[in-house]
């Protein structure tokens, strides 16, 4: 992923640099504009102003429910199927309508769910075991620490894995020892 990324950024600097040689100036939205005056146009606007305006549009959206031209639309009174995402693969949307009838999820979804329900133990036990830090002694909450600091480490492989099968946008964070111990520490001196 890296090395497209590189490719990505190597092709956008060379086409930027390109498009400097000739000349050329690139707006944040993509337009194009010559930087040669006799090349330029009669108007010195950069860009055409929208012929209606907003509300004009929303005017005419009214006018047309008034006029009742919204009345012979097809799928009049009828629900609207939103068993269907209009923005996910249909490949993809087959796939999850049979896992849904089954029961069944996928397998991002169950890995989920037992992560999260492995994080909420981890925390208790780590606040159970950081309560009786003073009173037992450091050679018990060594012990304790050695077993969590394993179980933290079990989960965040289990994060990982879930990572590389997630959909973009789903991934989450590992547990990070430092983080939680300092978790613990705010709770306790907020109490």
């Amino acid at each position: 992923m890296a090395a497209r990324f590189a490719r990505s950024i190597g092709a956008l600097s060379s086409s930027v640099a390109l498009r400097s040689a000739a000349g050329i100036e690139t707006f944040s939205h993509g337009a194009f504009k010559s930087r040669c005056s006799s090349y330029s146009s009669s108007s010195e606007s950069e860009y055409p102003k929208p012929t209606k305006k907003i509300t004009d549009r929303f005017s005419g959206v009214i006018d047309s429910v008034n006029d009742r031209q919204f009345e012979n639309l097809p799928g009049k009174g009828k629900p609207l199927d939103l068993n269907t995402n209009p923005h996910a693969d249909p490949a993809e949307d087959t796939l999850y309508r049979i896992l849904s009838r089954n029961k069944c999820a996928p397998e991002w979804v169950e890995l989920n769910k037992e992560i999260r329900s492995n994080v909420v133990d981890w925390r208790s036990a780590l606040k159970k075991a950081w309560t009786h830090k003073d009173s037992v002694g450091d050679s018990k909450w060594i012990e304790a620490s050695e077993s969590l600091k394993l179980q933290m480490r079990d989960i965040n492989n289990k994060v990982f894995r879930y990572n590389l099968i997630v959909p973009f946008g789903r991934e989450m964070f590992g547990l990070k020892w430092e983080k939680e111990i300092d978790r613990l520490k705010e709770e306790s001196a907020g109490s």
